[in-house]
C-alpha cells in the first residue's frame, strides 16, 4: 500500500523559492555600482575617461587588455563563406 502524504500549499518565505525577478531585469546594486565606476572613470583625468584609458593602455597594458577582453563580444561572425576574420593588431608608443 502506498502512503499518501498531505501536500501543504507553498508560500513565499517558508523556505521555498518565490517567483523572483523576471528574466533580464538587472540587479539594482550592480547597476548602481556600474554607474559609480563610470562616473569615477570620467573624473579620473582632466581629459576624461578616454584620456585616462589611453594612459592606462600605455602604463598598464596587461590590465588594459584584460579589460578589453571583457568588453569584446564572445562570438564574432564574419561575412565570408566560413565566417573567418583576419585581425591585425599594431602597438605604437607615443614619443
Amino acid at each position: 500500500m502506498e502512503k499518501e502524504t498531505e501536500k501543504k500549499p507553498r508560500r513565499v518565505g517558508d523556505g521555498t523559492p518565490g517567483p523572483g525577478r523576471k528574466k533580464g531585469v538587472p540587479n539594482k546594486t550592480t547597476t548602481a555600482l556600474k554607474e559609480m565606476i563610470l562616473k569615477a572613470l570620467d573624473e579620473a583625468s582632466p581629459g576624461g575617461g578616454i584620456e585616462y584609458l589611453k594612459l592606462q593602455s600605455l602604463e598598464n597594458p596587461v590590465a588594459f587588455l584584460s579589460l578589453v577582453g571583457k568588453v569584446l563580444p564572445l562570438t564574432v561572425r564574419g561575412e565570408g563563406d566560413n565566417g573567418e576574420h583576419i585581425v591585425a593588431i599594431e602597438w605604437r608608443r607615443a614619443n
